[in-house]
């Protein structure tokens, strides 16, 4: 047997819904949803509504169970920071609750960035692009206090619950390309003030430039061209207001879904061409 037979909706064969717990198709059923201004926004307020009970869930799954356990045995027996920050699981629960996942497979830049000192201006911490490195540093000051700070079961708490929930947050990606990155830039976008500080942090790095549809490579010029590229089209005052925060978030979520739409398409993974596979 050869060809499709055009009076089967073939996609429903694969029961493909909001709900499915495939990765794939959840992607691929969004893309309609998201890749209009209305329906980004929507599935930015249904993240939010749904975010306490989505979380809780999140806590319940066995890989990030186990994570928080082995962090928390981690940093309740350790005997010095260099051993804590050798621990592969505590740096990648540490990273990921500071906004820093991206950087976990870069485990000697990790410790000499968290255990360099937060007040001296010229340390590892306060001379990196991403501001987060500075954050995580001054939060715990490995530096000055040694454990104490991250021994204390408040920080503990705190640190496993910021590392569930930006996983939940991650998670959301999968069914709406950006949508975590959105959450975020919801909550953050009015403390950024300049230019400067959208390029030190590179979740508000993401949203801008995918916004203003900026390519990937400037990330490779001089920051002060960074700097001028973005703010010849943008007015960082403008994110101390709301509505122009949700209508920048929707073109973000917008653009991110046509990407990721133009991608599954040329990918041996587009639904029709594995559907042509199956019936040829």
């Amino acid at each position: 047997m050869s060809g499709i037979n055009s009076s089967i909706n073939y996609i429903s064969l694969f029961n493909v819904s909001s709900g499915s717990t495939d990765p794939l198709l959840n992607t691929l059923y969004n893309f309609a949803a998201t890749n209009t201004p209305s329906g980004a926004l929507n599935a930015l307020q249904n993240a939010e509504t749904n975010e306490t009970k989505d979380v809780a869930l999140e806590a319940q799954q066995p890989s990030i169970a186990r994570d928080v356990a082995n962090f928390t045995k981690a940093v309740q027996g350790a005997a010095s920071v260099k051993q804590l920050l050798s621990n592969p699981t505590v740096l990648k629960v540490l990273l990921t609750a500071n906004g820093l996942s991206d950087q976990i497979s870069y485990t000697a830049l990790a410790q000499k960035a968290l255990m360099s000192n937060p007040s001296n201006s010229s340390s590892l911490a306060n001379t990196l692009s991403n501001t987060n490195w500075a954050s995580a540093a001054k939060a715990y000051n490995f530096y000055g206090n040694g454990l104490s700070n991250i021994q204390l079961p408040s920080t503990i708490a705190s640190i496993t619950s910021a590392y569930t929930e930006t996983m939940w947050r991650q998670s959301l990606d999968a069914t709406t390309p950006g949508l975590s990155n959105a959450l975020t830039f919801r909550t953050s976008a009015s403390a950024a003030t300049s230019v400067m500080a959208i390029l030190g942090n590179s979740v508000l790095r993401d949203v801008v430039t995918t916004a203003l549809g900026l390519p990937l490579e400037i990330a490779l010029q001089p920051i002060e061209a960074q700097e001028k590229a973005i703010s010849t089209q943008f007015d960082v005052t403008k994110l101390q207001d709301p509505k122009f925060v949700d209508k920048f978030i929707q073109q973000y979520l917008v653009a991110k879904a046509t990407t990721a739409s133009t991608t599954a398409s040329t990918t041996p993974t587009d639904p029709m061409s594995l559907i042509s596979s199956l019936t040829a």
